[in-house]
């Protein structure tokens, strides 16, 4: 009676252990087959779910409004953000993905993080070898399994501003 069960139990612990091997070979290898599939359950079932805490404060991820290059049509997507002192860092888990395009090639974007909204700008992809460090010990570990290398880099246009000497919104209106 047993038999049949444990043999059941047996072939689905497989098949996850299976599924599972191949979905971190083929997110290191960056196979256009296991990212695509990663990327349609992404935008049809995980997003919308974290899109209801993305962006408040405490929330693992935050939100990326952009506008896609070619439509023109606005987007809205959950990213996993860090900040540092002079920038916020997105990881790159799929490369450069359709969002990331879209930043890169407008230049900018509208980031809402820990419960403020930030005009972000001078998007730039870097390695991740060169900021590794900043994310936390757990991160690390899954930017490694995943074989994530590259990161986009993003400033606050208030500290852009102040880099290239130019008064922000913020002091302009406190000066009037």
């Amino acid at each position: 009676m047993f038999g049949p069960i444990l043999g059941v139990a047996a072939a689905l612990v497989l098949g996850i252990a299976a599924v599972g091997v191949t979905f971190v070979l083929g997110m290191r290898a960056k196979s256009p087959i296991v990212q695509g599939a990663i990327i349609w359950l992404g935008k049809h079932l995980f997003n919308g779910m974290q899109m209801r805490t993305a962006g408040t404060p405490g929330a693992y991820a935050a939100i990326i409004r952009h506008r896609g290059r070619v439509s023109g049509q606005r987007y809205e997507t959950p990213v996993g953000a860090f900040e540092t002192a002079d920038a916020i860092l997105i990881a790159l888990p799929y490369g450069r993905s359709n969002w990331a395009r879209n930043v890169l090639a407008a230049g900018q974007a509208t980031l809402v993080f820990e419960g403020e909204t930030i005009q972000v700008d001078s998007p730039e992809l870097i390695p991740m070898a060169s900021v590794e460090t900043v994310f936390e010990p757990r991160e690390q570990r899954m930017h490694r399994i995943f074989g994530v290398t590259d990161v986009l880099r993003l400033h606050r246009v208030d500290d852009t501003l102040a880099m290239a000497g130019l008064p922000s919104a913020t002091s302009v209106a406190v000066a009037a």
